[in-house]
Parts: structure tokens; sequence; C-alpha cells
């Protein structure tokens, strides 16, 4: 069978998803009459709403006698680990980037990934139909990020397309026809080599995406790096210093087909398949016949950056919405996430009840909150901290940085340069990109950034677009300001008033509204001033039997300022945690009690002097 194996790669947003739509549509992957949702293959209910693809997905469609198996990858950085291991799965790896955006900071990290393997890229130019796309501008900035990220001249040498997504039509040139996909499925035939891996050796694949599936159970899926699979095989699976996990056989064996999974009874060097049948087998684990004795090299995977602490919920409100609240719940299911994300590390914490989950960035692990919060889960998360090492050398401690790049309205450049200074930002580039917009780059400690999307996007008035990507680490940089602002603490239990709140609005700005549920230490609101304030959003007006002339005023409330999980979690101080349930996301103080806050505030004191 004549195979190829290719990955989409590209920063978020750049129309990845959108395109192997219309691949599958145009290679009879689908019936003409049938009804398939956009982006197919974002079928993660997260992904649907939030419009990025999270996890990597693989499908595969015929062309002209050939197979092409088809990975769709996430644009995000925080995602990194999912796209390291698709790399090692294929041969070649379409690279597409938006026509007016550009290059952009996601697309450096999964095209340096790409290059890093050696893979010979095909470039996309995408979105050309947009009314400010620039095509030959980028194109002209893809080949420098080539260059600047180590190409050889073969890579260097790359085939281009300009295409839409959208319209389903890829051609060499502007001014080709625009009719349809055929120019990109030639290409990847012409351009990307055949897997050239040995069918007849014995069995062995690397597991690279692990899942469960209610009637399976655990599913593996990798490229059979070697030999040929076949049902009810016997194997072994090893770990990368060649322990020996378990030995089982491959119950069920499913290859790709346009978006379904189909049984197939054998598979050989090359395929991409899932294989179910064994109860142990992790990634990255190697699945063998039983004569093989040595695990096949696994990718190295990038360290976490960032960990935040996941405790149980142990607030007023507990178990009143969620099914799923004890720490043993909680751990399994910690461990069974790190389990098959290998960019996620769990440990337990020296806290009661507590585990430290340390990850890429604050949109991975929001993803996996939210996705607990939806599971039935109820937790408390403290605020994010980034991991700083000891340099080998110096023994000077080190924190990790990242590169910001960001587009914004001339009037509002100085504010932006302004705030990221003051968080230890470095300017290290400005240029107009025209329609009055600039570029700024900044290299800037991952800790100056926790927090400041929401305060950027006041600042931009809502026009402003941050990128972000892990650079390396770097000196520590010293304090850097956190939030400025006290917070507005409930000092009584029960439901929130509508005479209280009208009064207590005029402290600061309120995160509830009238009716809601409130507890001694809850966080309610965000006072003006910088400290803390003790309110009691429950006191109502006191009734007379002598009515005034005219009627009472009427009490309107400003809408309390509603935040999303990140948001939550990013605003939090070190004192604070976000209660996560599945009806509500809460701000608590850490220690509800205000005596036993009063006294470890003292105690930080002393400790600090």
């Amino acid at each position: 069978m004549d195979l190829r194996n290719v990955a989409i790669i590209a920063h978020v947003d750049h129309g990845k998803t959108t395109l192997v739509d219309n691949l599958l549509r145009q290679a009879g992957a689908f019936r003409a009459n049938q009804q398939v949702a956009e982006r197919a293959l974002d079928r993660n209910d997260l992904e649907r709403e939030r419009g990025i693809t999270i996890l990597a997905k693989c499908t595969a469609v015929s062309w002209r006698g050939a197979r092409i198996n088809i990975v769709d990858t996430p644009g995000h950085a925080d995602f990194g680990g999912e796209v390291e291991r698709i790399l090692s799965m294929v041969d070649g790896a379409i690279v597409l980037v938006d026509a007016a955006e550009g290059v952009l900071p996601q697309t450096k990290f999964v095209v340096g990934k790409a290059l890093a393997r050696g893979l010979r890229p095909i470039v996309v130019i995408n979105k050309v139909d947009r009314g400010d796309a620039r095509p030959h501008e980028v194109h002209e900035e893809v080949f420098d990020l080539f260059a600047a990220l180590g190409a050889d001249e073969a890579q260097l040498d790359f085939p281009t397309l300009f295409a839409s997504g959208r319209q389903g039509w890829a051609d060499d040139s502007l001014e080709g026809p625009r009719r349809d996909l055929s120019a990109l499925f030639e290409l990847i035939l012409r351009h990307v080599p055949p897997p050239g891996l040995d069918p007849e050796a014995p069995f062995a694949l690397t597991a690279t995406i692990l899942e469960y599936d209610p009637y399976l159970g655990r599913i593996l899926t990798g490229r059979v790096e070697q030999g040929r699979a076949r049902v009810n095989m016997p194997v072994r699976v090893l770990r990368a210093d060649g322990a020996v996990v378990e030995t089982g056989r491959l119950t069920k064996l499913l290859a790709y087909r346009g978006l379904e999974r189909v049984p197939v009874e054998e598979a050989e060097a090359g395929d991409i398949i899932a294989i179910a049948g064994l109860a142990q087998a992790t990634v990255p684990d190697t699945i063998a016949a039983p004569e093989v004795a040595a695990a096949l090299p696994a990718i190295p995977v990038d360290p976490p950056t960032l960990a935040m602490t996941f405790r149980i919920n142990d607030g007023p409100l507990a178990g009143r919405e969620g099914k799923k609240v004890t720490s043993r719940q909680i751990r399994e299911r910690l461990f069974r996430e790190a389990e098959g994300n290998v960019a996620i590390r769990v440990r337990e914490s020296e806290e009661t009840d507590a585990f430290e989950v340390a990850g890429r960035g604050e949109l991975q692990l929001g993803v996996l909150i939210e996705t607990m919060r939806r599971e039935g889960f109820e937790l408390t998360i403290g605020r994010p901290r980034v991991l700083t090492r000891e340099n080998p050398e110096t023994g000077a401690r080190e924190e990790p940085y990242e590169e910001v790049l960001v587009d914004v309205d001339e009037a509002h450049a100085g504010v932006v340069v302004e705030k990221l200074s003051l968080r230890k930002g470095v300017m290290q580039d400005m240029r107009p990109l025209g329609a009055g917009k600039q570029r700024l780059s900044f290299l800037i400690p991952s800790r100056g950034l926790i927090g400041y999307h929401g305060e950027f996007l006041t600042d931009t008035r809502g026009t402003g677009v941050m990128n972000r990507l892990f650079h390396g680490y770097g000196p520590w940089a010293g304090p850097i300001e956190g939030r400025r602002n006290g917070a507005l603490i409930s000092n009584a239990d029960g439901e929130a008033v509508q005479y209280a709140l009208f009064y207590l609005q005029e402290r600061g700005t309120l995160f509830i509204g009238p009716g809601e549920r409130v507890y001694v230490g809850m966080i309610i609101g965000e006072n003006s001033r910088g400290e803390d304030l003790e309110v009691n959003p429950l006191r109502e007006k006191k009734l007379t039997n002598i009515r005034a002339a005219g009627k009472d005023d009427a009490l309107l409330l400003t809408p309390p300022r509603r935040m999303s999980l990140e948001q939550a979690i990013a605003y939090i101080g070190d004192d604070e945690l976000v209660e996560v349930t599945p009806g509500a996301v809460r701000l608590r103080k850490r220690h509800l009690d205000p005596h036993e806050r009063k006294r470890q505030a003292r105690r930080g004191e002393s400790e600090a002097a």
C-alpha cells in the first residue's frame, strides 16, 4: 500500500482543522448529502466552545490509490506535549500560516520541533482571500523563520501553496484557477516520503496517544515502527529502561478511515493504528513482539514551567453541587491525566488533601480544571507559581522566560509597554503593521504574565492580541508587583441582599449579585483601595411604621464582574483560592476564619523580618 503520514501544524486559529474538513470532503470521506459538523475533528465540547484544538487527532484519506494519514495538532504551546509526540509518527509536515497575521510565536514553536526532527515541510499560506492578506510578505517571513531555526538546505527549499481552507482550494500561485485542493494532495504524494520501515522485522510500536473507551477500555494510538501487527498476537510492554510492564494480546486493531476508526485484522510498518487489550501500557511505552528486547527511543518532552495546588473543597458549600469531592477521587483523576498527558506532572503536596499539578501554562491547566468540573468534581485551586531551577554551573536561581508578541493599536502601545516593563519585560522589537497597528516583541519572566491578560484587554479596549511562547530559563528577575487592589470579604453566611450590595458597590467592584449564596471568608468583590476589607452583604434596611411622603429611591446595581475560570485563577493572590464546582466558580480566602488570617499574616511578617 502506498502510504504517507503527515501532520498539519500551525499557530492557533490559522485554519488547520477547517482545512482538514475540506481535505476529507474532497477525498470522498463524506457522502455528498452527509451532514457534518464544522471543524469535524474538534469533537471535544471544550474544543468546540473555545474554537481551538486541544487534543491531537488522526484521520486518513485515500487519493489516487495512496492512503494519507493526516494528524491535526494543537496550535497552543501549552499543549506542546501533544505536538512533540505526534511528530514522531509522521514523515512530513504541512506548515499552515495565516496570510494576514503571518508568523506568530506558536508557529515558531511547532515548526522548530518539526525541523529538529528532520521533517521537510510543505508551506501553505492560508486565508489569502482575507482583505488584509499579504501573502508574499508572509512567504518571506516563513523563509526567515526557517533560517533562524537552523533549517538545512533541503528544508529551506520548501514548496509553497496559496490556499483558502474555508473555500476549499489550494494553488501554486495566487493567479491559479482556485478550484479544489488537488494541488495539495499531489504535493503531499510528491514531497512527503513513504515511511520506509521494515515490515519483516518483529513488531514494535511506540504509544503516543492514550484514550479511554467505555466499551474497549484503554486505547493506545501509535505508528507501527517495524513488523506487522495482527489481532490476538502476543505482545509485551517495555518502558524506556527495558523493564517489562506487562504481557498481553492485541484484542482489537483499529485503523483510521476518514473520521472513523474501523477494525482491521492486520497493520504493517508505517501505518498509524489504535490498539486495545492492554491494562497497564501508557505513553510513551513500547508495545512489541515477545522477541524484542529493547524499547524504541522516545522523544524527550520539554519540562513543565508552571504549577498549581489542587485541593479538596473544604468550604461551607462543599458537596452541594458536585458528586466527586473526596481527595481519593481527585487523586485518581489527576494521576490518570498524567498517565496519558506527558506534559503534566502530578505529586502529593505537603498540604493535607492536596496535590501539586505542574504543566506548560495557565491554559493547559485551566482546560484540565474545566474538564474535571464538568465531570462532577469539586476543587479549590491555589495561585499559579512558576517552577524555578538551579543553574548547574553557577548555582544561581533561574526562572522560565517567555517571548511575547503583541499586536496593538498605536494609541494603546504606550500603556502596554509601561505595564510589561513594570512586570520586568524587556522590549526586543517594535514595528508598524499598517492600518494604525504596531507589533511589539518582549522577553519577560513567566511570573510577570500571570494575571496580566485581563488587564491587557482592558488597557487595549479589547482590540489587542497577545501571543506568548516559552523561551527558556534565565536569571531570577527579582520581585514583581502583583495585584494592587484588596478584596471585599464577606463576614456573614447567607444570601446576598440588594440593599447591602447597593451600598457596597461604592467600595469597589462586586463579583456577585443579589440572591447569591455567600459565606464567611468568601471574596465578593474588589476593594478600590489596596487593603482587604470585611463587609456584610446580608445587611437589610431597617423598617419602621412611618412611611416617607416620597417612595424609596430605586436601588440600581451595577452588573457584577463575572470571571471565567482562567481569569479567576490568574486574579487570586497567594493567600486566596478559587472554589470550582459544577455550578459555580467562587473566590475565597485560604483561611476563612478572620482571626486565623490575622495570625497567618503576623507569622508571615515575622518570617520576612
